[in-house]
């Protein structure tokens, strides 16, 4: 006899694709997974439509649900809270269904911890069953606004990321300095040209409920996914207060979200002020441009749209127009014309893992794990020396 495992059922359900939709069509020549045809093919009947008023049906279907519950479960099947959902897995996905039908969810309450790396950071993490929902808004809705995001919108998104971003930096400042031709003052060998390295201050802290659900409604107009969205916008942390501004560090609508909001500027940097070379990761964005005094008042004309329509501003120490010769700090690298090198403080975060797993307090599996993604980074610079480094320290003698 046989008995039937629902988890493995589902898992294994070779019909519901969870991959395709997260699939970036608009840049054809840009997916090297295949998958750029199935999405198109998968997503028709939503980017076919003129209005998106009827989404919410499609968000909380039980076959939508167990494809947001994969989601969530990616990499995680070991923790005790998936096992604990997965023990009334059917039930607990149509309890989650039945509740966002009558409209009876409300999210758990944020569990706030510290992480230091070692850069001390506050992150929010939601319950297993509400991370289920995000994934299951985020699949729907993210097609719609995705294909609506600019080329070099970076973060968060399929086929795109911080190496892609360093690829298309490479790409700009050949074209700023004609390939190096365009030389500086004081010598033959002194690269001209300048780039306006910016920063939004407290970036998720300060985004606007208000204006975000604004962005939001002029393309969804169904009523109960607006519904939806403010219920997780508003789920503040343990003891936190609302304030209607904000969003949590460590869940998936904040990433999406977080595009959609700044693509606002996207547009006013690229449609009003004609930028050519401009790429954001997430809050950290730059233009580069061949003046210098160009682009001091593009700064100027970027803060004021920021405070006037989006309730943001430019951290004013990390905001600056730098000469290329110089370097540029973007995504991880200090990226100078002829070569790249890692930040001080990526390396003083994986040696301070290094120092934590002699300690005993990082697991060994967590230290190789860390490490892997490390040196991955690492091997986009000239690191051979300091990577072999980094192996000694890890596998010598406490």
């Amino acid at each position: 006899m046989v008995l039937h495992n629902p988890v493995a059922s589902l898992s294994s359900n070779r019909n519901l694709d969870e991959d395709r939709l997260h699939v970036n069509g608009n840049n054809w020549y840009d997916n090297n997974n295949g998958y750029a045809f199935g999405m198109a093919l998968e997503t028709k009947a939503i980017m076919s439509m003129k209005t998106y008023k009827n989404l919410y049906k499609e968000i909380i279907s039980i076959g939508n649900l167990i494809l947001a519950w994969r989601k969530a479960r990616k990499g995680k099947t070991k923790k005790d809270y998936v096992k604990e959902f997965e023990q009334d897995l059917i039930a607990n996905l149509f309890g989650l269904h039945n509740e966002l039908k009558n409209q009876t969810y409300k999210p758990k309450q944020l569990k706030d911890f510290i992480l230091r790396d070692p850069k001390t950071r506050k992150i929010s993490k939601s319950t297993f069953r509400d991370r289920i929902v995000h994934h299951a808004l985020v699949r729907i809705i993210e097609p719609i606004f995705d294909k609506g995001f600019i080329y070099d919108s970076c973060a968060n998104r399929l086929g795109k990321g911080n190496l892609f971003a360093i690829k298309r930096f490479d790409i700009f400042k050949r074209k700023v300095t004609k390939n190096g031709k365009t030389k500086g003052m004081f010598n033959k060998n002194q690269v001209k040209g300048y780039c306006l390295k910016a920063d939004i201050k407290h970036y998720f802290e300060e985004v606007n409920h208000d204006v975000l659900l604004e962005i939001i409604f002029r393309k969804i107009k169904d009523e109960k996914v607006i519904w939806l969205i403010k219920r997780i916008l508003t789920n503040f942390p343990i003891g936190g207060t609302k304030n209607y501004k904000g969003m949590p560090l460590g869940n998936l609508t904040s990433q999406f979200f977080a595009n959609v909001y700044l693509n606002e500027l996207d547009y006013f940097v690229k449609h009003k002020l004609k930028a050519k070379y401009y790429i954001r990761y997430v809050d950290d964005f730059i233009i580069l441009h061949k003046s210098k005094t160009q682009l001091e008042e593009w700064k100027i004309k970027i803060d004021k749209f920021l405070l006037q329509k989006l309730k943001l501003e430019l951290h004013l120490d990390k905001s600056k127009v730098i000469p290329l010769s110089k370097g540029v700090d973007f995504v991880g690298f200090r990226n100078y014309y002829y070569h790249r090198l890692l930040r001080k403080r990526n390396l003083r975060k994986i040696l301070f893992k290094i120092k934590r797993y002699k300690q005993g307090v990082l697991p060994k599996e967590k230290m190789l794990e860390s490490f892997q993604g490390w040196n991955a980074y690492a091997k986009w610079v000239n690191s051979l020396k300091l990577r072999r480094s980094i192996i000694r320290k890890i596998y010598s003698k406490m």
